[in-house]
């Protein structure tokens, strides 16, 4: 703008002129400076003064967020910034990285500006974004000047960053010694680490800072000190290359070999960073261990072998160094130095002895690697080791110089170099292989030969080759595959090209061109050679079946070219057809080829699913495409839920594939097809949440109000799974809000049975408009009342009090109050009690049972006090007599028992319809620990002794259900043993198990007592033999020979009898 320019070019009248015109004073340039930031920036006051003055915004920003005041910091323009003071520029104005002007003045050496800018501030140790305070960009700066000013005003001397950095971490990086003395001299900690560790001598050798580092260990810092890697400064030094650094530290005394947390030294850093020849020297003339492992068992010369440093592995060798060290995968340096390509290094190591036929990673010779990756050069130096034999190459008359060790012996999984040279790929180091007598016929541990390796990597050159140095071209592995499976899918087994120096370059496109049309010619060369693609492997899959899996399309159509027996493979479903496999996988264009092919695309596979269903499964719509405009049906169902490919895309919220598939205009009532339980492709849509599918279903003409064979509807549905947009899709479609289910449920209850409020609220003002009479109960008389209160949802239930108070009332007696006590619900029973009041909290079900029976039943001790507290009547009985104590005590529910006597009072005489008191049902059901409450709170004996109306009391039923601690108490309370129920049981015999057992033991213990000689059978024995029917038995007897009825009492003085209980 021409204010601008004129402001850089000084010219104050231009200025005054221009602005005179009503030039915009704060007109704005691409990265919204305005004409004020320039002013600031050059610090001509008189044309500040005259903007300002003029009303241009002293606080305006641009696009980093900077102010004026930022930039009169940063141009160092003292004047300048106590003019925008002045005129109330913000002194705390942050740019986007959070850095005000003292950031900004700090960093630019601006020493007046800071000392104007100070008195305004709260503090001098505000950070930026990254945690730096002004005495960071101080000392980052190197101003000794600005750092004494800040600490003099208050500066924090341990002041971290975000990454924990100290001000004297960055005095002692970018070497200002005497900004660090200064620090020092001020009470900085000379030992302070960051996150990761580092100490000031780890950053000042890290970057070379030689004398900062000689007077860190002046001071005395601990030299040896570790980050949080284990690596110390000399590591550091080592790994940055830092040679002079490392003398010094060498000098002072490091620990040339201390490891780091992986285990490794100084050394292993030299040895494998790119300035680190001079630092390995010095390191190995101090006695640093040249054979010193690591954790994965790496010597230094395993890590010069990894980037080939050549002089650096011969001073290791010459200093000693183990030519052959393994590590934990048995690799040597021999090994490291053929995997990544380095025949130099190669050369130094066989020349001092290395083992060429040594057993790295999976027992591969160094061989191995090489060839893996493709390094000729290293195949041939490898090959070259030993001069044992030499032979006649058998493509050529040269004679080659073989490896000293047999190039044929496998790895731990059977492979040998051949193999491996057939997987790299590079057909020079195969030709040397072969030249040298490699056996292209072994197979390793899974069947494969190298052809099967050359082919599945579509290695067109190897495969030539192997093939024509007489390769079995149809030879099967132990999965029945033959090389030219493989080679049909062989984009997919390529192995990943690491050892390409270009493996990151920008033209992957065009290699991958490239290796796709090598891959062809691959599969060509073996189909003119004699391969056969009719061979199934031991799955009953044909070449055809691999292309179509991988989707290798142009290999597809080779393949069907070549062999038209291909097509019966094609249309075999026998495992799964080619169609199939395509279709999973979303191979498009190979879907196309096969399509094109076939007759039949509405073949399925055993489970009866087509290639389509698969396809719209998987969600690949393209795929779909294809099948639909070739003619496949969408209505064909899968044989499990039989569902059709309409179901699977409204399942699974396809909906391009479901915009596809109702397109194809098959049936006209093609949206409403039923699966196995009669739901359409709309129920499923709306039960996965799928919007688009459920707005395109409808807008297709699927019926809103279609039911399944439980007469749920898709309203159902969209009250269950609570999506508001799917619900709101169906209403305004008209579907009926009122529609019922096989149990007479609304999608009211279920809406409240889920607790969607909103749902909820928008069904009930649809019931309404509907039909505004309707009870809106089901087929058992539940109302939504009764689903929110049993399920516990407040918000739904408060909405239901509102839209119908006294719904209440209709339906089942099973009130919405007793469905929330026996569910637990204390929230929505509370709700009940407060919004109804006494009217509900004594309700009668159909039993007669009220709410206080039902929280008896479930054991609901809030329930019991809430509906008390709310006049309750707590001894009111059921249809059967029973009262909420009686309920409780059958049930075992002991707190409910004890809260019930002890709190509430409950009345424990109180007889059912059998004359059973709470005791007699405690008992019945074995419940000791009721029992023994209900008989902790009386000494009774009318209860105690009660029968009901088999005669029964409490100590007949605890005998006989085996309560011994409940008999103890009844006994010890005085209840009757001789008592007898209805079928003439005393309690004791009510312990048998059964009454034939009892009458049995009735007729022993008669037997058995010792009745005084002129006393015959007292009356009441006699009755109780009558009683079992066994009387005529026992007078038929008549007395012993002796005169006594009980042979065994004379002698038997200590006999165990009943004795005192019958005399009693």
């Amino acid at each position: 703008p021409p204010l601008v320019q004129a402001i850089f070019n000084r010219d104050i009248e231009e200025v005054r002129s221009l602005l005179n015109q009503k030039e915009n004073i704060n007109v704005l340039d691409q990265e919204r400076r305005t004409p004020l930031h320039a002013a600031a920036y050059i610090g001509d006051v008189a044309i500040l003064e005259l903007l300002i003055l003029s009303g241009a915004n002293v606080n305006a920003k641009d696009t980093v967020w900077l102010t004026p005041l930022h930039r009169a910091a940063a141009s160092r323009n003292e004047k300048a910034l106590h003019l925008l003071l002045k005129h109330s520029a913000d002194v705390n104005a942050r740019d986007k990285y959070w850095q005000t002007p003292l950031h900004v003045a700090a960093a630019n050496r601006a020493t007046k500006c800071v000392e104007a800018i100070i008195p305004l501030l709260s503090t001098v140790n505000v950070a930026d974004r990254t945690g730096r305070t002004a005495l960071h960009h101080a000392v980052h700066s190197g101003h000794l000047e600005m750092v004494n000013l800040l600490l003099n005003k208050g500066a924090s001397l341990s002041t971290c960053d975000k990454k924990d950095r100290q001000p004297i971490h960055w005095a002692a990086f970018l070497g200002h010694l005497e900004v660090l003395k200064l620090l020092v001299a001020r009470g900085a900690d000379v030992m302070c680490k960051d996150k990761k560790g580092y100490t000031l001598l780890h950053t000042a050798a890290a970057s070379g800072q030689i004398e900062v580092v000689r007077h860190l260990l002046r001071l005395g810092v601990e030299i040896d000190e570790p980050n949080s890697f284990g690596n110390t400064a000399l590591h550091i030094a080592c790994y940055m290359g830092q040679d002079a650094v490392a003398n010094e530290l060498v000098n002072y005394g490091a620990n040339v070999n201390q490891p780091n947390e992986k285990g490794f030294t100084p050394l292993h850093f030299a040895a494998v960073s790119t300035n680190g020849a001079l630092c390995l020297e010095l390191l190995v003339n101090n006695g640093a261990d040249v054979n010193f492992q690591s954790k994965e068992g790496k010597s230094p010369l395993h890590m010069a072998a990894i980037h080939g440093r050549f002089t650096r592995s011969q001073i290791l060798i010459q200093n000693g160094s183990e030519i052959d060290c393994a590590d934990k995968y048995g690799n040597t340096p021999l090994h490291v130095a053929a995997r990544y390509g380095h025949e130099l290094l190669i050369s130094t190591l066989m020349t001092n002895g290395a083992d060429t036929a040594r057993r790295g990673i999976h027992d591969m010779f160094p061989l191995h690697l090489a060839v893996l990756f493709g390094f000729s050069d290293c195949c041939r130096k490898l090959l070259s080791s030993g001069q044992l034999y030499s032979i006649v190459s058998s493509l050529s008359n040269e004679h080659v110089l073989s490896a000293g060790f047999d190039i044929n012996t496998p790895d731990n999984l059977g492979r040998t170099c051949l193999h491996a040279a057939a997987s790299g790929g590079n057909v020079e180091c195969l030709n040397l292989l072969l030249s040298s007598g490699a056996d292209l016929r072994r197979r390793d541990k899974f069947g494969r030969t190298p052809l099967h390796y050359a082919a599945a990597n579509g290695s067109y050159q190897c495969t030539v080759t192997l093939v024509t140095a007489g390769a079995s071209i149809n030879e099967a592995d132990c999965k029945g595959c033959t090389p030219l499976h493989y080679a049909a899918a062989s984009d997919t087994y390529r192995r990943a090209e690491t050892h390409s120096g270009n493996s990151h370059d920008t033209d992957e496109e065009p290699l991958k061109e490239s290796r796709l049309k090598e891959a062809f010619f691959c599969l060509e060369f073996l189909l003119d050679n004699g391969a056969d693609p009719s061979l199934r492997d031991k799955q009953g899959y044909t070449a055809v079946h691999y292309a179509a899996a991988y989707g290798n399309r142009q290999n597809l159509e080779l393949l069907l070219e070549m062999s038209f027996n291909c097509l019966e493979d094609v249309e075999s479903t026998i495992p799964v057809s080619p169609l199939h496999l395509a279709a999973y996988n979303g191979h498009c264009e190979a879907l196309k080829t096969l399509a094109e092919t076939l007759v039949n695309l509405d073949v399925r596979d055993h489970k009866g699913r087509t290639a389509l269903y698969l396809a719209t499964e998987r969600g690949s719509t393209e795929c779909v495409e294809v099948l639909t405009s070739h003619g496949a049906s969408a209505l064909v169902k899968e044989r499990k839920r039989k569902w059709t490919p309409l179901h699977a895309a409204a399942a699974n919220g396809n909906t391009d594939s479901l915009h596809l598939l109702i397109d194809s205009g098959e049936r006209a009532d093609i949206t409403d097809v039923m699966d196995i339980h009669g739901q359409t492709p709309l129920m499923l849509a709306i039960m996965n949440g799928h919007v688009d599918c459920v707005h395109l279903l409808l807008e297709k003409g699927s019926t809103a109000d279609a039911a399944d064979k439980r007469g749920r509807t898709a309203l159902h549905r969209g009250a269950v799974t609570g999506c508001e947009d799917c619900l709101a899709a169906l209403l305004d479609h008209d579907a009926f809000v009122l529609c019922r289910d096989f149990k007479g449920r609304t999608p009211i209850h279920f809406a409240s049975a889920c607790g969607h409020l909103e749902i909820l609220r928008t069904l009930l003002q649809a019931a309404l408009s509907t039909d505004p009479l309707d009870s809106v109960v089901d087929y058992s008389g539940y109302s939504p009342m009764h689903w929110a209160s049993y399920s516990g949802h407040e918000d739904c239930l408060e909405l239901l009090l509102e839209h119908n108070p006294f719904a209440y009332l209709e339906g089942n007696p099973f009130t919405p109050l007793h469905c929330a006590v026996i569910n637990n619900q204390d929230g929505t029973a509370e709700m009940l009690v407060e919004a109804l009041g006494a009217k509900i909290v004594n309700s009668r079900d159909a039993k007669g049972r009220t709410p206080l029976h039902a929280a008896a039943f479930a054991d609901n001790i809030h329930g019991l006090q809430l509906l008390l507290r709310h006049q309750a009547e707590v001894d009111m009985t059921d249809k059967l007599g029973r009262t909420p104590l009686m309920m409780a005590s059958e049930n075992g529910h002991t707190a409910a028992v004890e809260f019930l006597l002890y709190q509430a009072k409950a009345n424990i005489t109180v007889l059912d319809v059998n004359k059973n008191t709470a005791l007699h049902l405690a008992c019945s059901k074995g419940h000791e620990k009721c029992a023994l409450l209900i008989l902790g709170e009386t000494q009774d004996l009318g209860l105690i002794n009660a029968s009901n109306s088999a005669l029964q009391m409490p100590l007949h039923i605890a005998a006989r259900n085996g309560l011994a601690s409940v008999v103890q108490a009844l006994l010890s309370r005085g209840a009757t043993v001789l008592a007898v129920d209805e079928e003439g049981h005393t309690p004791a015999l009510a312990c048998a198990p059964n009454k034939d057992v009892a009458d049995c033991l009735a007729l022993i213990l008669s037997t058995m007592k010792p009745f005084p000689p002129k006393d015959a059978i007292s009356s009441f024995s006699f009755n109780l033999l009558k009683n079992c029917g066994i009387a005529a038995k026992t007078a038929a007897c008549g007395a012993l020979p002796n005169g006594s009825t009980c042979p065994y009492s004379k002698d038997r003085h200590n006999a165990i009898g009943l004795d005192g209980c019958y005399s009693e």
